[in-house]
């Protein structure tokens, strides 16, 4: 059975859900077992800045760099890319990355957005990333941020 969206997620995975005003800053994730892409970004400007890609396997040490980062940037919200098949079905990597989503607004009381993030590696891939996991984030970053136009 599907998860319901938490409080401040979205029902549906590609219109976030009111974003306050005030939210101005935002950290992005494009969550994988192994490699965790980064991006940060602001709502004035409306883009995404590649930051250094987390590799760690397991939580804890995935959850120790994403703290770093958290302190590092001070983000208003975080925002989480949700991967879902071409006709928007759900998968296993879609469990897992609303399940890092949860464990984010837990650990760190902030709010987190999630993102439908389709094709966002393959756009990344496309345009030459050197890292698809940190282009994938700016993507799924600035994706949201054109959303709250």
């Amino acid at each position: 059975m599907p998860d319901a969206p938490a409080p401040g997620a979205s029902a549906s995975p590609s219109v976030p859900a009111a974003v306050p005003a005030h939210f101005q800053t935002f950290l992005a994730f494009d969550y994988g077992l192994k490699r965790t892409g980064v991006a940060s970004g602001n709502r004035l400007l409306g883009t995404a800045t590649p930051q250094a890609t987390i590799k760690a396997e397991g939580a804890d040490a995935r959850f120790a760099q994403v703290e770093a980062r958290i302190k590092e940037w001070q983000p208003d919200a975080l925002v989480v890319g949700v991967p879902y098949h071409p006709d928007g079905a759900p998968h296993e990597n879609t469990r897992r990355a609303q399940k890092f989503a949860r464990q984010l607004r837990g650990r760190f009381n902030l709010q987190v957005f999630e993102v439908d993030e389709r094709y966002s590696t393959t756009e990344a891939l496309s345009s030459g990333a050197r890292d698809a996991d940190a282009a994938s984030a700016c993507i799924i970053l600035e994706q949201f941020l054109r959303s709250l136009t």
